[in-house]
């Protein structure tokens, strides 16, 4: 091979090294097995038992990872805190429902006591959002490959401009998931999670009064649904209450959420957008068969978890994962 151009390729691999972000190159299976063996299994452990008490916390971490991913990758900013100069992640409206801090710093600190500096918040996350939806199954649902590094930027301004709203139509979602180099084979898998957890009325609540200006419904959404939503937020002004997004097993892991959607009972606009594209309905379609809905998230799971990895000497390993090492 010509000199100049070996000595080229290598500044290019160096250069990729020194920048180290990608999107999923640099993470591999079992990246602690070296230098901190038991890594996995201490998430997996505090996890499970605090999910055993706790069971909404599955869908807790399954949004607090998602929306970590989709604000500069999956580099744990969303779990930073704000300071005197600087509003965070946490700040921002899609993000002050989140929950479960408390329990990834207990991981953090354990895995601080038997590994210390090595095991990234990042990684944490990625792991906590996984075990705690495979509790339910006690066997793990999907691979995690670990690798990240976390980020030293939090921005509340960059996860309202980031994170999906359960407000757009399909073009804005689609588009969303594309930014983030996802599918719309994607967007329909990962929608998937609104099977477990719940939403706070002022998301949805417009699908009930007034819709087009004319104190009318969404014409979209099931009236019988339409009807019993109406019971459980009573105005369009009502910040606090939440409804199963599954109103059927809002606390297992499944595909009802399919089911449901071709009820025309998606909760929010963003899963009735889903029915507006003939793509996106064909793929809700093969995901009411359960054994491809389960395979079909785990894929999307790892490409999500791959999004705008920090490795290499980027990003650092934090001491605690709601404030930058000092």
């Amino acid at each position: 091979m010509n000199t100049n151009l070996s000595s080229f390729l290598f500044s290019i691999a160096v250069l990729l090294g020194l920048l180290g972000v990608c999107h999923g190159g640099m993470l591999r299976k079992n990246f602690y097995e070296d230098s901190c063996p038991l890594a996995e299994d201490t998430v997996k452990e505090i996890i499970w038992k605090r999910v055993a008490c706790n069971s909404t916390l599955p869908a807790k971490f399954l949004r607090m990872h998602f929306h970590d991913c989709f604000v500069r990758g999956c580099d744990a900013s969303v779990l930073l805190d704000s300071t005197a100069n600087n509003k965070a992640e946490k700040e921002a409206v899609p993000n002050l429902s989140l929950a479960g801090f408390d329990v990834l710093e207990e991981v953090k600190t354990q895995l601080e006591k038997t590994c210390p500096g090595v095991v990234s918040c990042a990684d944490i996350l990625a792991l906590a959002a996984r075990d705690s939806v495979s509790y339910q199954f006690q066997r793990p649902l999907w691979e995690v490959l670990t690798g990240r590094r976390d980020g030293t930027i939090s921005r509340m301004s960059e996860a309202l401009a980031n994170i999906p709203s359960p407000f757009f139509n399909f073009t804005t979602l689609k588009q969303s998931f594309a930014n983030k180099s996802l599918s719309t084979h994607d967007l329909v898998v990962l929608s998937g999670g609104h099977t477990i957890g719940v939403g706070h009325c002022q998301f949805f609540s417009n699908r009930l009064y007034n819709f087009t200006g004319k104190n009318d419904a969404d014409p979209s959404l099931n009236p019988t649904y339409a009807a019993f939503l109406k019971t459980q937020c009573k105005s369009l002004t009502d910040n606090v209450t939440t409804v199963a997004m599954d109103p059927g097993s809002p606390l297992s892991f499944d595909n009802n959420y399919y089911k449901n959607l071709k009820l025309n009972q998606g909760l929010f606009q963003s899963d009735a957008a889903l029915l507006t594209s003939k793509e996106a309905t064909n793929t809700v379609d093969e995901l009411l068969d359960s054994d491809n809905f389960f395979r079909e998230f785990g894929q999307s799971m790892k490409r999500m978890g791959a999004i705008d990895v920090l490795s290499g000497s980027s990003g650092e390993i934090r001491k605690k994962c709601n404030v930058v090492n000092s």
